[in-house]
């Protein structure tokens, strides 16, 4: 199973959404998890895994992780080639190494990563940002260039998206 965590802020809340999915290329997800939190850190640039791990990890407890399972993360898995990990670094770090974490990230960070791919979809000009841990950036890129939807955003990214933002 797939399973593609995001969340929204509402003031001192956040919303936490996971879309569950069988295939890469899966059209619609199998299960929808969600939950409302308090804040737990405020925005930090550099850092913004520490106001949304602590999301993902509560939500994580309502799932039973299998050995296969994947999770995507809305972020980045590393940021850089000095070893600076992103939200889903910390993510792969907190489920002690055990499932491969997967970032795709709408908007570019500054900075040299060998481990980051660019993904091109539908159209669009502009890329999405591949990282991973656990797994081959270079083979989990081309699983989310053929993702489901003929826009940038992957069908069900979207319908993540658009899942967090509903009070």
């Amino acid at each position: 199973m797939i399973y593609a965590f995001d969340s929204y802020y509402f003031g001192d809340r956040a919303k936490t959404v996971c879309i569950a999915f069988e295939n890469w290329d899966s059209e619609t997800e199998a299960k929808i998890f969600t939950q409302t939190t308090a804040v737990a850190a405020n925005y930090e640039s550099g850092a913004f895994y520490k106001r949304e791990l602590p999301c993902i990890l509560s939500l994580l407890r309502s799932i039973e992780l299998k050995k296969d399972d994947l999770i995507i993360v809305d972020g980045y898995v590393t940021l850089d080639n000095t070893g600076k990990i992103g939200l889903g670094g910390h993510l792969f770090e907190s489920l002690e190494r055990k499932f491969t974490v997967v970032g795709i990230a709408k908007n570019g960070f500054n900075s040299e990563d060998d481990q980051r791919r660019n993904v091109y979809r539908g159209e669009s000009k502009t890329p999405l940002f591949v990282t991973a841990i656990g797994a081959d950036v270079d083979e989990i890129t081309l699983r989310v260039e053929k993702m489901h939807g003929k826009f940038r955003i992957p069908t069900l990214l979207k319908k993540l998206d658009q899942l967090t933002r509903i009070k």
